[in-house]
């Protein structure tokens, strides 16, 4: 874009203002192999952790049982003993536990 200027001593100068540049973007890193080794490796010893994080305490049991007896006993009306509800509920966490 050309702009003229007048100087002190009466002349005009002609300007002209430079378009802005966009900034280039920054390189990406190169991934090299061996992070991708180690990464596999990684993937590997996490899938033998997700099996340890299946451990469930006594207390984390107890609750869940609790919760799917009142499930069961919901879904039943409320109508019959609370113990076959409880029986029922220790049988599908158990299994589910154990699958």
């Amino acid at each position: 874009m050309a702009t003229s200027k007048t100087t002190d001593n009466g002349s005009k100068k002609s300007t002209v203002k430079k378009a802005a540049t966009p900034k280039a973007a920054a390189p990406k890193p190169v991934a090299k192999k061996a992070a991708t080794k180690a990464t596999d490796a990684t993937k590997k010893n996490s899938t033998k952790k997700t099996s340890a994080s299946k451990i469930v305490t006594s207390a984390t049991r107890l609750q869940m049982i609790e919760e799917t007896a009142y499930y069961i006993a919901e879904k039943n009306g409320f109508y019959g003993e609370s113990i076959e509800y409880w029986l029922a509920a220790e049988k599908e966490v158990d299994s589910k536990l154990n699958a």
